[in-house]
This record gives structure tokens, C-alpha cells and sequence, in this order.
């Protein structure tokens, strides 16, 4: 992820990494936020901080692993927030959202209103893997 290629522009405007946060009980029972751990991997190598206090959930949510792409936006619509205090250093930068797995989006679509609504100009999102959301197509190679 530390070797992706941005254009210049995007190299030289973003601000900082911001991992999506977990919910405190789910963080309790893993011990640790993936994303923020591989934003820490990614932050020396792009040069830019990781500013994991700009964005909160404002309430826990269920999984999203059986959830339908409907329900997974109904289900993180409004989960995520900014802090009053950090806007100000949000106003008009360029963060990039790390997660761990994409499926549908929905979640860094949720997070990235909160930033936008916080006062982020630009918002990039980078993720580790993709997983097929229910359903995705799967081609088999070789099959018609």
C-alpha cells in the first residue's frame, strides 16, 4: 500500500491519514484498530501524520458482514462524526481514509460525509483488500 502512485497532486495536497475508528467495545475485543494500525504502517513512508482524533463513532453498529448493500449504508448512515475541536485543522485539507477491507463502501462513504461535513476539502480512501459484497458476481476462469 506504502508503494501505491497518486498523482503529484494528490502526493503533494494530502494532509494527513485517518483511519476509520472502531466502536470502543469492539476495540476492547480485538485489543486493536486495524486500520489505524496500518494508517501508522503507511503515515512515515507518505510523510504525513495520522490524525486519529477527527473522526468518531457517534454510536456502535451491527456488523456488516451479512448485511446487504442496502443495509450496510442504513446501518452506518450517521455512525461516524467530528469532533468540534479538530474542524479547524480539518477546514480545507486533503485526508485519505485507511480501512482494512472495502466490500460496499458504505462505511468509507459514512466517514468521508463526516469529514466533508467537518470541513475536509478532499477525501481519498485506500483500503488493504476487497471483499465481494452479497450479490457480487464471482467468474470462475475457464467456466461460460
Amino acid at each position: 500500500m506504502a508503494r501505491l502512485s497518486w498523482p503529484d497532486d494528490v502526493a503533494r495536497e494530502r494532509s494527513a491519514v485517518v483511519p476509520v475508528p472502531l466502536s470502543a467495545p469492539r476495540e476492547r475485543e480485538r485489543g486493536f484498530n486495524q486500520s489505524e494500525r496500518i494508517a501508522r504502517a503507511l503515515a512515515p513512508s507518505w510523510r504525513v501524520p495520522v490524525w486519529d482524533d477527527v473522526l468518531m463513532r457517534a454510536r456502535s453498529t451491527a456488523t456488516q458482514t451479512r448485511l446487504t448493500p442496502g443495509e450496510r449504508r442504513r446501518n452506518v448512515s450517521g455512525a461516524f462524526r467530528t469532533p468540534p475541536n479538530v474542524q479547524a485543522r480539518l477546514r480545507g485539507t486533503h485526508v485519505v481514509i485507511v480501512d482494512d477491507v472495502v466490500t460496499t463502501a458504505a462505511t468509507l462513504n459514512a466517514c468521508a460525509a463526516a469529514l466533508y461535513d467537518g470541513g475536509a476539502r478532499i477525501i481519498s480512501y485506500v483500503t488493504f483488500g476487497r471483499a465481494p459484497a452479497i450479490g457480487d458476481r464471482i467468474e470462475l476462469r475457464g467456466e461460460t
